[in-house]
């Protein structure tokens, strides 16, 4: 009993320091121009092993010790679940309709490319990847690297055009809603990938993969009219949707998981189950779910970057990085430009589509934590692609000012003509 009340103390204390120095890291990218969520990433790694761990003493495991890491896990579990949730409720699919002709080139470009670049990666790096501590180069490891080098942010995308004032522009509207259907097809993907990785209770993973696809089509055919039906009938029953909602997607996630996939698959489900007004999210359920997310997601970065240890990669791991970034790079920007281009986009709007699309940040460290606790990947590429997914994120906001930059006005090198009225008198 006294080891448990010493383990819940310095886990409350873990807490609050992960909340304090999340906080003070997201304003610090915030005032320099980037979104929150890399200051947040930064303080992840900033506590792990790669900072914090290589001082005298060895701060970071007695912050962090073995016995609490548990409980933090747990929780930021929790947090990435919410956090699907969301980014499952958000996604407009009446975006479509006002790009209908270019949303799906760009889409199908810039997931088909960098995930055959990725994949192709895998299998011609197979000795470089070996020394990185990967045991061999399986199918479902190919396709993993081909889902990781594909995956675009979708939120971070979001916050990036509001910030950037271009929600109702052609780019905007454009490269939001080809990463909702590449984020949707890239976690079906990863679900096939984890379906054949692993084995639950000896069932094949084909079965898993039609239990999981009557579960959704379930959620999506079954319980989200009956939902819509319930919400509007019974309005004063749900007043307080919080409870109904957190008990649907933390129902979701426990059936995902008990098939043998990550929870996070169950919370993204039920996001997309959740039915909206007239198209549009409700408020009153978007709010406070954003709100939980935003406070809990600090636990995850930090459990996340506890398994980060850059100080580990010497530099064989660093040509992999520089493979793995002119891979997701190159795949993501020169295809969207293509499509958008072929689409009928003006230039500008497709190279910004491009750099938008390039944008990787949670979404991307959601899916590396489902291949590392799978075992598809291990700590040193873990810590690789993590890196990969912070330079493509912090890069965004610095492409996107240069190529939206205002064109300067010629300059006048002769003599200026005289200022005529409208009279004609000069």
């Amino acid at each position: 009993m006294r080891e448990m009340d010493a383990i819940t103390t310095v886990a409350i204390g873990d807490v609050a320091l992960v909340l304090v120095v999340s906080l003070l890291f997201g304003t610090l990218a915030s005032r320099c121009g980037q979104p929150r969520v890399i200051g947040q990433i930064l303080a992840g790694i900033l506590l792990g092993p790669s900072v914090l761990g290589r001082l005298p003493g060895h701060p970071s495991s007695r912050l962090f010790p073995a016995a609490v890491l548990p409980s933090l896990t747990v929780l930021s579990q929790i947090a990435i679940v919410i956090f699907m949730f969301v980014v499952g409720y958000e996604l407009d699919w009446q975006q479509l309709s006002r790009q209908r002709r270019v949303v799906p080139l760009i889409a199908a470009s810039a997931l088909v490319v960098p995930m055959a670049l990725g994949a192709g990666t895998a299998l011609a790096l197979n000795s470089q990847f070996a020394a990185l501590g990967q045991p061999h180069v399986s199918r479902s490891f190919v396709l993993f690297m081909g889902v990781a080098v594909s995956i675009t942010a979708l939120p971070v995308l979001a916050m990036v055009v509001r910030e950037r004032g271009m929600a109702g522009s052609t780019a905007g509207v454009a490269a939001t809603a080809a990463a909702g259907i590449m984020d949707v097809a890239a976690w079906l993907i990863l679900a096939v990938v984890l379906t054949s990785t692993v084995r639950k209770a000896g069932r094949p993973w084909p079965m898993t993969l039609v239990l999981f696809g009557c579960f959704a089509a379930m959620m999506l055919l079954t319980i989200r009219p009956a939902l819509r039906c319930w919400m509007s009938r019974r309005r004063s029953v749900l007043s307080d949707q919080l409870p109904a909602v957190l008990a649907l997607l933390l129902a979701s996630a426990w059936v995902t998981a008990s098939l043998g996939l990550h929870p996070v698959f169950g919370g993204f489900l039920a996001g997309l189950t959740m039915p909206k007004a007239d198209g549009t999210t409700d408020a009153d359920v978007l709010r406070p779910m954003e709100q939980l997310s935003t406070v809990m997601l600090p636990l995850f970065f930090v459990v996340a970057g506890l398994s980060v240890n850059i100080g580990s990669l010497n530099g064989s791991a660093f040509v992999i990085l520089a493979v793995v970034c002119a891979v997701a790079a190159g795949g993501k920007v020169g295809p969207a430009y293509v499509a958008s281009r072929v689409g009928g986009l003006s230039a500008r709007d497709a190279i910004t589509v491009g750099v938008l699309v390039n944008t990787r940040g949670l979404t991307e460290l959601v899916a590396l934590n489902v291949g590392l606790s799978a075992g598809l990947i291990g700590q040193r590429l873990y810590s690789i692609l993590v890196v990969m997914a912070l330079l493509m994120t912090v890069v965004t906001a610095p492409l996107l000012s240069l190529v939206r930059a205002p064109a300067r006005p010629p300059s006048v090198t002769g003599p200026r003509p005289p200022q005529t009225s409208q009279s004609g008198v000069a």
